[in-house]
């Protein structure tokens, strides 16, 4: 099912709203990124918690936009 919409949003049959796109460019460049507002060096795993964080907020938003292209299918 995720391929599925994947490839909707690829092809363009499903437009993906722009705060799920913001979340997922912020949740790679935050990941990568050398600046860190809870360091791991400094606080060890707990530092994981606002990448994790972040990523769980788009995990969120992905749902969501999966949602509505599925009730998107079920109307037509």
């Amino acid at each position: 099912m995720w391929w599925r919409f994947i490839k909707a949003v690829k092809q363009r049959q499903h437009r993906v709203a722009p705060t799920t796109w913001v979340a997922a460019i912020a949740a790679v460049v935050y990941t990568f990124a050398p600046i860190d507002l809870i360091p791991e060096i400094v606080l060890g795993p707990l530092g994981f918690v606002d990448d994790i964080s972040l990523w769980g907020i788009f995990a969120v938003l992905f749902a969501r936009e999966q949602h509505r292209w599925l009730t998107s299918l079920e109307r037509k």
